[in-house]
């Protein structure tokens, strides 16, 4: 794909290099002007970027940059760790029509050590996850075919999450998908190295993960999507 963003500048990269030494508000409040112009601005225009390129491929998952890039303040209330800043800027996609926890999405993640690129379904409700483990009970051999195609397992490995010990209640022992069914998670994810981050291949490197896990999201998404209709149309004619 022809790239609209040309990667970060070297001062955000350096901006974490010197974070991850120093996370406390004294050295951040003096560069707080780095952060929002060479971290964040970037950071929206990247999302900005790709939110174009899921216009052709997975339109449903666009989101505005002020809601897909997350905060960047860490919440330390329940932490051990006091360290006020995340280490990382990171950003998610949903597809429409499903809360921000509820389905599977996009995600990736820029720092001085990494990039990291993944989707799925990360702490499923109950519901959500028992609506996804029909779906796969049904049609296992379609949801392998999508997470063992040369292309998944070339760009993201293969399907990552916890797993329990034997099978869910409500399912037979020794189905032929069992070994799915115990999952709960499921979430393909990688970690490339930081090389591409200030050029313009950072964005091919994000645009072709997301293109390759589209069907599996797709896949992960469906028995929830049809669910949130019926509800919609209950609502909607009482």
């Amino acid at each position: 794909m022809r790239s609209a963003f040309p990667g970060f500048p070297e001062e955000g990269i350096q901006f974490f290099r010197g974070l991850a030494r120093n996370n406390n508000r004294d050295w951040f409040l003096p560069r707080k002007s780095i952060f929002e112009e060479k971290v964040k601005q970037p950071m929206h225009e990247l999302v900005s970027a790709l939110n174009a390129s899921l216009l052709e491929y997975a339109p449903e998952y666009v989101t505005d940059p002020a809601k897909a890039v997350y905060r960047f303040y860490r919440d330390t209330r329940f932490s051990k760790d006091k360290s006020p800043y995340k280490q990382q800027i990171a950003a998610s996609f949903r597809r429409r029509g499903l809360e921000r926890h509820d389905g599977a999405g996009f995600y990736f993640s820029v720092s001085h050590k990494e990039i990291a690129v993944g989707g799925g379904i990360y702490m499923p409700a109950p519901e959500t996850l028992l609506a996804v483990r029909n779906r796969i009970a049904r049609d296992h051999e379609t949801f392998r075919r999508i997470t063992t195609s040369r292309t998944v397992r070339k760009l993201l490995g293969e399907v990552q999450g916890e797993q329990l010990s034997r099978t869910p209640k409500g399912f037979a022992c020794g189905h032929p998908a069992d070994d799915l069914l115990r999952m709960k998670q499921f979430l393909l994810y990688i970690e490339l190295p930081p090389d591409s981050v200030t050029t313009s291949r950072l964005l091919r490197e994000i645009d072709s993960r997301f293109r390759a896990m589209t069907p599996f999201l797709e896949f992960l998404n469906a028995p929830l999507v049809s669910t949130r209709k019926k509800i919609d149309a209950r609502e909607l004619f009482g």
